[in-house]
């Protein structure tokens, strides 16, 4: 999958021809992953290649910086996700405040036209852009005309609930990664280098990894989870992990750690590791002393064995 930055790399090397899809994509979530099956198919159809067309930062951390959403996926995690889907190319395009001025048409006439030499656009149906989201899907088809690309809107629901990273968002500020998953298609991930913390874990019988997350992360709601840890050579580990600020300890900095089941011997400090969440167990609870805390941490660690269980 071939990579641009910037449209002067587009210019630099442009598709003959291509089938495209704007949007956010964070997530990558099932109803962009319909999207994106039927784009490819049209790419193939048509000998084109299929693009992506996307934005780094999101576009509210510059229209609106104080309401931008946490993020569902790094830069290079949705990269990845995207590449899964089988695109040829995705041109992330800087999100400046010079491009959040520019009007439908000239977006169109720039990135489409111009850089991509689209025939067909994909987009979902509720799809918005240009400045103050002036233009619509049937701004789309009216420039697409002119311009003589198809457009092709794809409603993104699922079967009971609309797929949304709005809704993923939502799932996991409750908690529920469970529908956040089931949404996402696998389980929300979030991952950055393990620091050093507090070292109490270690001390407990229940070493942590500390996770050193990117700022602006969809973290899930506080409590203990059932999960993965992913190491940086792509092994992956059964684990429980705690988000919090460990509350019996009077803390008061909020965390997101991981202990890999039965593990003592691992040395993970100033690894990239990426931690998945498979269920949650419980609440975040302040306890009265340490023993009734390794009390409830062995049946944690426990119903984490039997849920990630092969």
């Amino acid at each position: 999958m071939h990579v641009w930055r910037s449209l002067d790399d587009v210019t630099a090397q442009p598709p003959a021809a291509s089938v495209v899809t704007i949007g956010n994509f964070d997530g990558v979530h099932l109803g962009h992953q319909a999207l994106l099956r039927g784009l490819v198919s049209a790419a193939r159809a048509r000998g084109a290649e299929g693009v992506v067309t996307t934005f780094d930062p999101h576009p509210m951390t510059v229209i609106h910086p104080d309401s931008a959403p946490p993020r569902l996926t790094t830069p290079a995690h949705r990269l990845a996700l995207l590449e899964e889907q089988g695109v040829d190319a995705v041109l992330v395009l800087p999100f400046t405040h010079e491009l959040s001025l520019w009007s439908p048409a000239e977006f169109v006439t720039r990135v489409l036209v111009s850089g991509l030499h689209a025939v067909e656009v994909h987009v979902g149906d509720n799809f918005r852009f240009g400045h103050r989201a002036a233009g619509d899907v049937t701004t789309l088809r009216e420039l697409g005309d002119a311009h003589g690309f198809a457009v092709v809107a794809v409603p993104l629901t699922g079967d009971t609930t609309r797929w949304s990273s709005t809704y993923v968002r939502q799932s996991l500020a409750e908690g529920d990664v469970a529908s956040a998953a089931a949404a996402l298609g696998r389980p929300h991930r979030v991952e950055g280098p393990v620091v050093e913390g507090d070292k109490r874990g270690r001390e407990l019988g229940y070493p942590t990894a500390n996770l050193d997350l990117p700022p602006g992360t969809a973290i899930p709601a506080d409590g203990v989870y059932a999960g993965w840890l992913t190491r940086a050579d792509g092994t992956r580990l059964p684990a429980a992990i705690s988000i919090g600020t460990n509350p019996t300890f009077g803390g008061t900095s909020r965390r997101v750690e991981a202990y890999v089941l039965d593990r003592d011997d691992l040395e993970l400090y100033g690894e990239h590791v990426a931690v998945d969440f498979l269920a949650r167990l419980r609440e975040t609870v302040r306890f009265d002393g340490i023993e009734p805390l390794l009390a409830q941490m062995a049946l944690d660690v426990e119903q984490a064995r039997q849920l990630t269980a092969p």
